[in-house]
C-alpha cells in the first residue's frame, strides 16, 4: 500500500543545513584557497576546519527547539542567541585546536593569541549568526503558515456553521406552512393532498441530499422551489399563476442551497394577501458577463414588517434578513440585493459575480 507522505520539518532541516554549510564552506574555500588547482589535499585541509561550524550547529538547533523561544520577549530572543553564538565559537575554536593537532598545517607569521582569537570571533561568530538568523526567519515563517492555515480553517468552519444554522432556520417555517396547505386541502380533495405530500416529500429529500453542500447549481435549487410551487398551486389552483424563465447557462451557476426558496414564500404569502386575483409570481434568471441576475417578482403591494410581528398581516423580515446575512457571510463583495416597490408589484432582485469572473476591481 502506497503511502504519501509530507516533507517534515526535520527532514526539511537537514536538507537546508548539509546544503547550506557545504555552499558555504566551498565559496570560503575557494576564496582563501592560494594553492594551485592539483593540490586537492591542500584544498581539503582548508575546507575541514568548516566542519566544527556544521556540527556546532546541530546541538544549537536542539537548544533552541528546547527553549522554544517563539513563546518568548523578542529581547530575550535576541540576547540568548548572540550568548549561543558566543559559545558555539568558542567550542568551534576548540574542535579546531584538537584538529590542528593531528593534520600539520601550513607554517606563516605568528600572530598574538589575543588577535587570533577576536579574528575568530569575528569569522566564526558571523556564520554562526547568520546560520541562526536563518533558522529563527524559516521558523517563524512556517509557524505563521500554519497559523494562517488554521484560521482559515476555523473561519471556514465557523462560516459553515452559521450558514447552516441560518439555513435550518428557514426549513421549520417552511414546514409549517406546508403542512397547513395539506392539512386544508384534505377535506377539500384526497388526491391533491396525496400530490401535495408527494411534492413535499420531494422538497425534503432536496433538503436532505444539499446539507453537506454550501451551495448548489441554481438548476437544483429551482427543482425544489417547483415541487414548493406545485403544492401552492395545488392549494389554491386558478388563484395562482407561476412563469418560469430560467436560462440554460443559469441553471450551472452556483448559489447557496435555500437561499431562493425564502423569497418566493414570501411572494406567495403577501401577494396573497395584497394582490388581485390570480396572483402572478415571476421567476427569471439570466448570466451575463460572469454574474447571476436573478428576479423574483409578485403582483400585489408590499407589507412593511412589523416591529416583534404583531401586527396583523405583517411578518417579521426574519426571511430576508436571513438572506441578507448568508449572502453577506458567504459573497461579502460579491452581490447585490434589492427589493423594488411598483403599484402593480414588488421585484426582488438578486445578482452574484461568480468568484471566476472578470476581476474588474469592481464590487457591487
Amino acid at each position: 500500500m502506497d503511502i504519501k507522505r509530507r516533507n517534515r520539518p526535520g527532514s526539511t532541516f537537514w536538507i537546508l543545513h548539509v546544503s547550506g554549510w557545504l555552499a558555504y564552506t566551498g565559496s570560503m574555500a575557494i576564496i582563501s584557497y592560494r594553492g594551485g588547482w592539483t593540490d586537492i589535499s591542500r584544498l581539503l585541509l582548508v575546507m575541514l576546519p568548516f566542519i566544527g561550524g556544521f556540527l556546532i550547529c546541530i546541538p544549537l538547533r536542539y537548544f533552541y527547539k528546547k527553549t522554544r523561544f517563539h513563546e518568548r520577549p523578542l529581547k530575550q530572543v535576541i540576547l540568548t542567541a548572540l550568548a549561543a553564538s558566543f559559545i558555539g565559537t568558542n567550542l568551534w575554536l576548540g574542535i579546531d585546536l584538537v584538529f590542528s593537532l593531528f593534520v600539520p598545517q601550513p607554517q606563516g607569521p605568528q600572530m598574538p593569541f589575543i588577535q587570533v582569537y577576536v579574528s575568530y570571533l569575528l569569522n566564526g561568530g558571523t556564520p554562526l549568526l547568520g546560520w541562526t538568523s536563518l533558522y529563527f526567519g524559516i521558523k517563524i515563517r512556517r509557524e505563521w503558515k500554519q497559523q494562517e492555515r488554521r484560521t482559515e480553517q476555523a473561519n471556514s468552519l465557523a462560516q459553515t456553521a452559521q450558514l447552516q444554522m441560518l439555513r435550518h432556520q428557514l426549513n421549520p417555517h417552511f414546514l409549517f406552512n406546508s403542512m397547513n396547505s395539506i392539512r386544508a386541502l384534505i377535506d377539500e380533495d384526497e388526491a391533491k393532498a396525496r400530490e401535495m405530500i408527494t411534492e413535499l416529500s420531494e422538497f425534503l429529500r432536496y433538503s436532505l441530499v444539499s446539507k453537506n453542500y454550501s451551495d448548489v447549481p441554481l438548476k437544483e435549487e429551482m427543482e425544489a422551489i417547483r415541487h414548493f410551487l406545485a403544492i401552492q398551486k395545488k392549494r389554491y389552483e386558478d388563484k395562482l399563476e407561476v412563469i418560469y424563465d430560467i436560462e440554460p447557462e443559469a441553471g450551472e451557476f452556483p448559489v447557496l442551497s435555500f437561499l431562493i426558496h425564502p423569497l418566493v414564500e414570501n411572494a406567495i404569502k403577501y401577494g396573497m394577501r395584497t394582490s388581485p386575483m390570480p396572483l402572478t409570481i415571476h421567476l427569471k434568471a439570466v448570466v451575463r458577463d460572469g454574474v447571476l441576475s436573478m428576479e423574483i417578482f409578485n403582483t400585489g403591494k408590499w407589507i412593511e414588517p412589523a416591529e416583534g410581528g404583531d401586527r396583523a398581516g405583517a411578518g417579521t423580515g426574519t426571511g430576508l434578513e436571513n438572506v441578507r446575512r448568508r449572502l453577506d457571510n458567504a459573497f461579502p463583495t460579491r452581490y447585490r440585493f434589492d427589493i423594488i416597490k411598483k403599484e402593480d408589484g414588488v421585484r426582488v432582485q438578486l445578482d452574484l459575480r461568480s468568484s471566476s469572473g472578470k476581476a474588474d476591481g469592481q464590487t457591487f
